[in-house]
């Protein structure tokens, strides 16, 4: 059987899959920009010092 033009051996458009895969990661940039604007690094940051401080109470109280 002769390998049409475009396709892969399998059968496959490979035109089609390109331009899926391009509609994809166009996709994928709005939700990465989207939740990054909500977060508040710094509150993140406080919140992890926190917790990081918690840690080691609740470590030394075990001993």
């Amino acid at each position: 059987m002769a390998k049409q033009p475009n396709q892969s051996q399998a059968g496959t458009n490979i035109q089609q899959v390109r331009q899926q895969n391009a509609q994809s990661a166009g996709q994928q940039g709005q939700y990465g920009t989207e939740f990054a604007s909500e977060t508040n690094a710094q509150e993140v940051r406080q919140q992890n010092q926190q917790a990081e401080a918690r840690k080691g109470q609740n470590s030394g109280q075990q001993q």
